[in-house]
């Protein structure tokens, strides 16, 4: 049973509710920051963070634990929404009160989506508005927000995936803020364009859809009918996107986690059903590839994605979409009447989703603005990476489906002092997946204790 109550207000105008789980005292807190930090007296926007202690934690001495910042992957994802003392938090509990912020525009936060973006003004305002919705803005929230909850005192952040490119710019711009640093499946390359980031990208997704296809052989046959039926019919998901073979490779998406390949081969379990008009695709298949497809709650996702690897001032492009022709075996339907294996893609995005996906259908010019826009600024300190001194330690899987290992490895040798873990008992979610296990370890790493 839930118990609620009202506390201290966090900021002028904002009321902290606090409510009880099992084994868990969550507080909300609600922060305004710049929108842009170099115009500090101009427009603000809000944050949500969730404070999650420990109920046995949550005396006198609540005041007395370090905190804990988690940051999501992305960009464009809310915090979780915790349910009880479970997996990664259990093991932070034990010592940390730990904050699960929604970065900028996801979340609780100040939304940014198809329905609250035109509020903006033209595509251009939206574009312009959403240029500030970078790592480099997301780390100079997190300092505002630092020294309001701690008083001035250093966090430990834990960050995951896109979080944890993040956490790398924290530490190339605000390493004092920092007590600790772990990073989950989430080193970026600290040089490297869209461009070499997904032509190191398209070998991985075939090698993960080959080997979805040895686990599940039946499925490459389901999947060539799938991609032979859109090719000349029209289906249409409940959410209003349009099916296309290509967007149907998207499903690989999927294939980056511990079970992804089980859900994927559940979810390709009888695609077809009978009408009077011929098989179509069925109610129940088009619902299921919906949730995994529909951006509608994420759209910074798409919009904003391959904005994170721009840091040399030129225009991203549609990377993705430009390095997809150097690969050919991606063409679903020429796999497909070949009778060859139908490779999936993974994150990537392409100028063709702003006419498919529904949410994304009214944000196309903005979309187009942002492909097109020059002057991405640096968003790490190869120079000042090189001499940290802060405790790091990051897992880097073996084989990532959506971080390059090699660039990760790479990006792990130029940070002072940082001590990976790389392993392959884990995907890309490990740190969900492997419960107390992986922050444990990490936090053996920090700390010179792991043998």
């Amino acid at each position: 049973m839930l118990e609620a109550r009202k506390t201290a207000p966090a900021s002028p105008g904002c009321e902290t509710t606090t409510v009880r789980q099992p084994g868990l005292l969550l507080t909300d807190h609600h922060f305004e920051v710049p929108l842009d930090h170099t115009a500090p007296e101009g427009e603000r926007i809000s944050l949500y963070g969730r404070e999650v202690v420990a109920a046995d934690r949550a005396g006198a001495g609540r005041d007395r634990l370090p905190w804990l910042l988690y940051l999501e992957g992305g960009p464009g994802f809310g915090a979780p929404r915790p349910v009880g003392r479970a997996g990664w938090l259990d093991r932070a509990l034990d010592e940390y009160r730990v904050l699960l912020l929604d970065q900028r525009g996801t979340g609780r936060s100040t939304p940014a989506t198809r329905q609250t973006l035109p509020l903006r003004g033209a595509p251009g305002r939206q574009a312009d508005y959403l240029a500030h919705f970078r790592a480099d803005a997301i780390v100079r929230d997190c300092e505002l927000i630092r020294r309001r909850l701690t008083g001035g005192r250093p966090w430990t952040v834990l960050g995951q995936s896109y979080g944890g490119f993040c956490a790398v710019s924290y530490l190339s711009h605000a390493p004092e803020a920092l007590d600790t640093v772990l990073i989950t499946g989430g080193l970026p390359s600290l040089d490297a364009d869209a461009d070499t980031v997904y032509r190191a990208a398209y070998p991985r997704m075939e090698r993960t859809s080959l080997a979805h296809y040895a686990r599940y052989p039946g499925d490459a046959a389901t999947v060539r009918a799938v991609v032979r039926h859109l090719a000349v019919h029209e289906e249409v998901l409940p959410d209003g996107t349009r099916l296309t073979p290509a967007a149907f490779q998207q499903l690989g998406i999927l294939l980056g986690g511990g079970d992804g390949s089980h859900q994927l081969h559940h979810l390709l379990e009888d695609p077809f059903a009978p009408t009077p008009d011929g098989p179509r695709l069925a109610d129940a298949f088009r619902e299921r590839v919906a949730a995994v497809l529909s951006r509608a709650a994420s759209p910074l996702y798409a919009l904003l994605h391959e904005s994170i690897y721009a840091q040399d001032g030129r225009a991203t492009d549609w990377s993705a979409h430009r390095i997809r022709t150097e690969f050919p075996g991606f063409d679903a339907e020429a796999a497909a009447a070949g009778d060859e294996p139908v490779l999936f893609t993974a994150e990537t995005v392409h100028p063709w989703m702003l006419d498919t996906h529904a949410a994304l259908r009214p944000l196309r010019r903005t979309a187009e603005l942002l492909a097109e826009r020059t002057g991405w600024g640096p968003l790490y300190d190869a120079e000042r990476l090189a001499r940290n001194t802060v405790p790091v330690a990051a897992a880097v899987y073996h084989d990532d489906l959506y971080v390059d290992t090699a660039h990760a490895l790479a990006t792990a040798r130029a940070i002072g002092g940082l001590r990976t873990w790389v392993t392959d008992e884990f995907e890309h979610d490990g740190v969900r997946t492997g419960g107390r296990r992986v922050l444990d370890r990490l936090l053996r790493l920090a700390r010179d204790e792991a043998v």
